[in-house]
This record gives C-alpha cells, structure tokens and sequence, in this order.
C-alpha cells in the first residue's frame, strides 16, 4: 500500500514550517487566522528571526529572545484575524503582547459570515544576496492557537519567476481584498506590504509535492475561485463541523460515500436521513487525542479540527484540505446570505500514488486513529445554548469592530507620572441588549483590574479603566461578555486605537524586559546574531538567589570582536544595533535621556564608533 502524506505518523511542526531554508533570511510574510493566543502569536516570531530555537515552553519563558525576534520582524509581519476571536485570559497577560499590535489586524467577512481561512504566504531573502528569492506556503486547517487538536497542513516552497502563474490568482484575490476587510486604523506599511506579497505570490512557481501532478488553489468568499467539486466515483469527508445541506451537496456528487469523519456532538445533531448517506460514519478514538503521558493546557483544545475532502475519478485522485468545514456558509457561498472567507487547496493524481480513499481513511491510515460513532454516545445539545452562542457571536461582533476606542492621558509628574485609560464608546452608543454584563480590562493587568463598562457603552459615555505604568499600557482589553438570558459569559480580546499613546511605550517594555546588565549582554548577542551562525542562546534562569544568571557565552564578555565580526561581513547584522542606537538617540532628543538603564549608556559610543565606520565603509 502507499503510504499517503497525511499518514498519522507524518508529523509537521508549526515553528519548523515558518524557518527560513539555510542561507535565507525572514523578509516578509502575511498571515490569516480564524482565532489566536497572544502566547502562539508571541513565539511566531523567533521561528522567523532565528534557525534554531528551544522548545516553546523555554521560548515563552525568555523575555531577551522574545523582544529581540519581535523587533527583528516587526516591520515584516502582518496577521489578519478574525474580529472578536483573540483570546484572553484572566490572569495578568505579558507586556510583551503590547509589541503584536502593530502585527495584528483584525477584519470581518464581508457577507457577514467568518473570516476563517488559515494561510501562511512567507518570503525569504539570500543573505549572500546572489540567490533567488524563495517563497513559502502554508495551507492549513489550524489556528494560530496553542490547540493539540488533529489538523491537516500543505507546506509548499518555491521560487520566484517572470511569469504570472494562473493558478495562483485566487491567492493573489485573497490576500489582495485583506486590508479592505479591516475594521479599524491600518498603517500603510503594512498595507503596502500585504499588497507587495499578493503580487509575488502570483509569480511563484510551487515544487510539487510527492506523487501530486497538478495542484489547484481555491478561496470561498472572496473573487470568483471558490471551491467547486466536480463529480466523482467516490468522496470521502473529514470535518469537525458539519451541516446536513452541506453534507448532502456533497454526496450528491458523487456516486458513492463510503466515509464520513467528524465529532460525536456534531453528528448527534444531524438527521439519521443524511447519516445513512455515507457506508462509514466514524469519530477521532479518545485514545487518539493524546500521547501517553502528555499533560495538556487548560486552554489547549484537543479532537478532532483537520479539514478533508477526498475524491475518487477512476484510476485517480483528488484530495482537496484547507480551512473550510463541511458546513453551509464555508461550501455553498453564493446560495446564502451568509458566507465564510476560506482558502483551499486541491492535489491531483494517480490514485495508485497519491493514495485513494480507503488508502488515506482507512485501517492504515488515519482510519486506525478513528472508531465507529454510536449515536446514543452524546446527547444532542440543548438549544437555548445554541442561541446563547449565537447571541455571544453577535456581541463579540458589535463590540471588536471598530466602534470602541481608547484615550490616554497622562497623570502627575515625571516621578510620579501615571497614564490614565479611557474606554470611549460611540456617541450614539451599542444597544447591547441581550447581554446582562460586559466586564474589561487591559491584557496587562489582568481581571484584578476589571471593570463594568456595560452603561456606559450603551449610554456613550466614556468610561475610567485606571491608572497605570507606561510599560502597562496596551491597546489590546479583555472583554468578559454575560448572556443576559443564560449566564454564559465567554472572555475574549481586541485590539482598539488609542489615542494618545506615549511614543516612548515600547521603549519602556525594551527598558523592563533588559533590567540587569547581564540580560543586556544577552541581548547585544542576539542583535549580532547572524541567522547562518548563531542558535538562540541558553535562556535566562533563576539561580536560586532571587536574581539570575545566564548559561555559558552570555557573561560579560567583550563585545568588540562581535561587533568587529559584524562590520567586516556587511550582512545587515549591524541594522539591528542601529535600531537600537537610534531608539537612545530619540530618547536623548526627546529630554528622556535620565530614564536610560546605565547599561544602556555603557555601550552607546562604541556603537555609535562602530556605526560611523560602517558608513565610512
């Protein structure tokens, strides 16, 4: 038998699929997400800035590396996400978040469905300069959430061409209608960039994957390239949601439905008519969704979450994975009012490489992670929760679109200086009417900081969120939303436009993430690091005294060979130290000068000396 690539035992890691091939660099990238973590979101980065790198509980745990990989891609990433669908918690969030903000964007569907396709478009420079550019893929079922669920994922990589390719022109639409889509201030930087990227990826001649042939790129929603699936001998579907229209379309297609795949509280729900479509009707094992001896995160999701579409045409194969369920607003766009923006894509080929369907779903393949569904096994969910959900839905909606802001103002002296935090509704107000309670407060801080702010978005009337440091600042707030009819709340974050955030903010996180000389000279490596030399260095840990220590290569050793190292290369090293340089320098200008660490100040000259004969140069 063929082993198929989506074998249970072929495995692709998140972080690996985003690191440059050797002898490139990160130089650009445009993601979109249903929903994210600010944790996922955060250690995105140092996949992208460095080659190698720990695991991600010790990458959360290093503040130096997280700081320095957010700086690094700051101006190259850009994250679309679905308004409403960032997650919080309730515990005081990282101040590191604050550095996403700029990065995320949030948008909306525009045929009031969901923004839910799950794409990564990556572009990677040769650092000798005398190499193509190369390009990188990602189609994915996933989140950019720390969910442990199953998930199906294409990686491609290819290589620039002259020639506009014709199958990419569904990538080029999506990524094209992106910033039309945002429902808040977006920088024309990054603007600029997601439109940069949609005319590359036209260009981009994609490496084939194993005993493919042909390949096809689909986007519901959006353009005119949606999803259409010819007939076919036999079909074959994977999806954690499901509606009866959908399914039925589906199997109407074809000539015979031998499985159907999806969760036990999704298939309780559809009628027996539909169910009796399809010869096998089965569910992820319990068995399944954890190795032995895996503990998991409260918020790690588990199950089933890969999306599958397996056709069979005769001798061959199509095999169609992406972002969409087998659900009417992600398939049957244009037939309703609502509709999904998804992306896919379509594998074609012989069924006796590619795999067909018995091969792909069956004992020996992803069928053996799987076990018959028993429709008494779940009861059917009650329905005054599916309408609860539903009016949750619409309050996250009203509330992340656009129509909250923030205001900062500063309180007393440069001592003693607070910034005062403003929610500040429209004049007019959100009616809100199904909700019994809306707390908020920002990430930063965490619930001890809530506060009610339901009257006063519905009233217009600005309201008080405290006082807090600079470096607290955020335009990200939770938002613990209350059903007024049920009492289910769901927690969630946006991002709002502030006005009057302190230009010096960022500085103040630099500041509070480099408080000891020892982190800073942690963090002088990292600006040096060349992407083809250097791995992320041990991280910083407790010694036991109360204070820290670094591992071996992280003391106070001289700097100047480093620097020396840089300058004779010419690899672009030193950019990231005149960044930092000329963060000081504003400072200076700008009468803040006292407020610089005095192992910020040690270093200056020599790197401003060391700058001066890089120009010379």
């Amino acid at each position: 038998m063929v082993k198929s690539t989506l074998d249970p035992e072929t495995r692709l890691l998140y972080g690996d699929s985003l690191k440059a091939p050797i002898g490139y660099e990160f130089d650009g990238g445009v993601a979109t997400t249903f929903s994210m973590d600010f944790e996922t979101a955060l250690a995105v980065p140092v996949s992208l800035a460095f080659f190698s790198c720990r695991s991600r509980e010790d990458v959360l745990n290093d503040p130096v590396a997280l700081l320095e990989s957010a700086e690094r891609t700051a101006e190259k990433l850009v994250v679309y996400v679905d308004a409403g669908q960032i997650r919080a918690e309730k515990g005081q969030g990282s101040r590191l978040s604050s550095l996403l903000e700029k990065a995320v964007v949030e948008v909306k569907a525009p045929n009031a469905g969901s923004f839910h396709p799950k794409l990564w478009a990556l572009r990677f420079k040769s650092l000798g300069g005398t190499s193509p550019t190369l390009m990188r893929l990602l189609i994915l079922s996933r989140n950019l959430t720390r969910d442990r669920s199953w998930d199906a994922a294409l990686s491609l990589d290819g290589k620039m061409g002259t020639r506009p390719v014709a199958s990419n022109r569904p990538l080029h639409d999506l990524l094209t209608a992106l910033p039309g889509m945002a429902v808040g201030q977006m920088s024309e930087a990054r603007r600029g960039m997601t439109l940069a990227m949609a005319d590359d990826l036209r260009y981009v001649d994609w490496e084939l994957p194993y005993d493919c042939e042909e390949m096809d790129f689909h986007v519901n929603g959006v353009g005119s390239h949606g999803w259409k699936p010819s007939r076919s001998k036999r079909i074959a579907v994977v999806s954690p949601f499901v509606e009866a229209q959908a399914l039925e379309h589906l199997v109407s297609l074809a000539d015979h439905a031998p499985k159907l795949i999806s969760r036990p509280d999704q298939l309780v729900c559809l009628p027996a008519e539909t169910l009796s479509k399809f010869h096998q009707v089965s569910v992820l094992d319990e068995m399944a969704e954890t190795e032995d001896g895996e503990e998991t995160h409260p918020n790690e999701h588990q199950g089933l979450h890969a999306k599958l579409f397996i056709q069979e045409h005769g001798r061959r194969t199509s095999l169609t994975l992406g972002s969409g369920n087998a659900t009417n607003a992600a398939l049957l766009s244009g037939r309703r009012t609502t509709s999904n923006v998804e992306v896919f894509a379509t594998l074609h080929g012989l069924r006796s490489k590619l795999g067909g369907i018995d091969d792909i779903l069956g004992e020996k393949g992803f069928g053996r992670m799987t076990r018959s569904f028993e429709p008494d096994e779940v009861e059917p969910t009650d329905p005054a929760d599916v309408s609860a959900d539903h009016r949750l839905l619409e309050a996250r909606r009203a509330l992340a679109r656009g129509s909250l802001s923030l205001r900062c103002e500063a309180e007393g002296d440069d001592d003693t200086k607070r910034w005062r935090l403003w929610l500040i509704p429209p004049n007019v107000g959100i009616p809100l009417e199904k909700l019994g309670r809306v707390r908020a407060w920002p990430i930063t801080l965490g619930e001890g900081h809530a506060r009610e702010v339901l009257d006063g978005i519905r009233n217009g009337s600005p309201v008080d969120l405290g006082a807090m440091a600079l470096v607290d600042l955020t335009r990200f707030l939770a938002l613990e939303i209350t059903d007024d009819a049920t009492g289910h709340t769901e927690l969630f974050s946006t991002g709002l436009t502030v006005d009057g955030l302190p230009e010096e903010r960022d500085l103040a996180i630099l500041y509070w993430v480099i408080d000891s000389r020892q982190k800073f000279m942690t963090y002088l490596r990292l600006l040096l690091a060349s992407f083809a030399e250097q791995p992320l260095p041990p991280r910083f840990t407790p010694n036991g005294k109360g204070s820290g220590a670094w591992g071996a290569g992280a003391d106070d050793e001289p700097m100047l060979e480093d620097l020396v190292r840089a300058l004779c290369t010419g690899d672009g090293r030193l950019a990231a130290v005149d960044r930092l340089v000329s963060r000081l320098e504003a400072s200076k200008e700008a009468g803040t000068e006292d407020r610089i660490p005095p192992h910020f100040k040690e270093l200056w000259q020599v790197f401003r000396t060391v700058l001066e004969a890089s120009d010379a140069r």
